[in-house]
């Protein structure tokens, strides 16, 4: 396992409805060397929290009192209004679609995450989509991705299978170097098949990171 400090210090703002999660994410998050300046049971307390403490990251369920819908997640979306490019991972039971396009929408579509919450058990990835976040990226479910896959063909249809496998990859936050690795080719053909991705998905011209999180954006969206 890699140390467990080597990573920047974040300030954290919890919230989760559950006692017992809270209470392990609280002891998971201090063991990887952060601060949980508080840790919260509902949307209102969330955003006081997070105005008063400023966190570095929020980490928040979806459905939270008093009306256990999406109290956590549009509590998330008012901070990022209010403060923007605030880093936010979104926790979630199940995958919801509409819930990750949303988050994603918000701001520029940088330093955010959603995961599910079973992802929690996967220690490592979870500190690793934490950190990710924070440091302005964006992470969506791996299961998320296989789910859209499934269930959508439009405009994936006209992607090759490996080019799916990037840009799943790609949702899941990974850099180029980390695809690489995964898929064991060069860094070159990654970068190619980005380039196709992007081209196959008709995004716009903009810079090569905004361009990542629109064509993950075009998996929620189709």
């Amino acid at each position: 396992m890699p140390s467990e400090t080597t990573d920047r210090r974040l300030r954290i703002v919890l919230a989760e409805d559950s006692v017992l999660l809270r209470e392990g994410l609280i002891g998971l998050l201090t063991r990887f060397g952060h601060e949980v300046s508080a840790a919260v049971g509902d949307a209102d307390a969330l955003l006081v929290a997070a105005t008063e403490h400023r966190p570095d990251i929020v980490v928040t369920d979806v459905r939270m009192p008093p009306g256990f819908q999406d109290e956590g997640l549009h509590a998330a979306l008012r901070l990022r209004a209010q403060r923007p490019g605030l880093p936010v991972l979104v926790l979630s039971q199940y995958v919801q679609r509409a819930y990750a396009a949303e988050l994603l929408d918000s701001g520029d579509g940088s330093g955010v995450g959603y995961l599910l919450k079973d992802r929690v058990g996967q220690v490592e990835q979870f500190v690793a989509a934490l950190r990710e976040v924070a440091a302005g990226g964006t992470v969506v479910d791996p299961e998320v991705v296989r789910q859209l896959l499934r269930r959508r063909r439009d405009p994936l249809a006209r992607l090759t299978p490996r080019e799916r496998e990037v840009l799943a990859l790609i949702a899941e936050g990974r850099s180029n170097n980390a695809i690489a690795r995964a898929l064991v080719v060069s860094e070159a053909a990654v970068g190619k098949h980005i380039g196709s991705i992007l081209t196959k998905l008709d995004l716009p011209p903009a810079d090569d990171v905004h361009r990542r999180v629109l064509a993950v954006l075009a998996y929620l969206r189709s």
